[in-house]
């Protein structure tokens, strides 16, 4: 088994740290994991993105070219990202911020449109954790890790003052997963 992803959006809507969380949740299977956050200029509003690798196998490298999937957060993203999924991969784009208009040069891809802000105030009451609710769609379609190992992925993960939103989180993800 071997999966690939690229993350991407805004700084500020949590796209390192969904990719963070997925990463521990590959390592509590005891799964071979790359975490490849790129920081820069990009958490002050421009495309921030992180890659992970998640395999049974070693891994070569944590740079991607062409990934099996994408989790796309705002339009720029789609921009730049879209057109590196490989062919028969897939993307979970949130469809809060991206329209069907938005993803026409990229219709002949496969994709679901996640209302995220929603699902996450449906399934969590918060809309911040739209970003997770991705996370449920993503892990939902590709099975790379199970939903169940991410309550350990976020105690790893999240600082210890984020803690009592563990629930919350557990919630937006199961959300998403329901969603897809």
């Amino acid at each position: 088994m071997y999966f690939d992803t690229i993350i991407a959006g805004f700084g500020g809507q949590g796209v390192m740290l969904i990719g963070n969380i997925l990463a521990y949740a590959g390592i509590a299977e005891e799964k071979n994991v790359t975490y490849m956050p790129v920081y820069g200029v990009e958490m002050r509003g421009g495309t921030a993105n992180c890659t992970i690798v998640v395999s049974d196998d070693e891994i070569g490298s944590p740079i991607i070219q062409n990934p099996v999937s994408a989790i796309i957060m705002n339009v720029p993203s789609l921009d730049k990202f879209a057109p590196r999924v490989k062919d028969d991969g897939f993307m979970i784009i949130n469809s809060t911020l991206i329209t069907e208009e938005d993803m026409k040069p990229f219709n002949s891809k496969t994709y679901a449109m996640v209302p995220s802000r929603d699902i996450a105030i449906e399934s969590a009451g918060n809309e911040k954790l739209a970003n997770m609710v991705v996370l449920g769609a993503t892990i939902k379609k590709s099975g790379i890790v199970q939903l169940s190992s991410m309550e350990k992925a976020l105690t790893a993960g999240l600082d210890k003052r984020y803690h009592h939103l563990i629930d919350a989180n557990l919630k937006a993800l199961q959300g998403g997963a329901d969603f897809v």
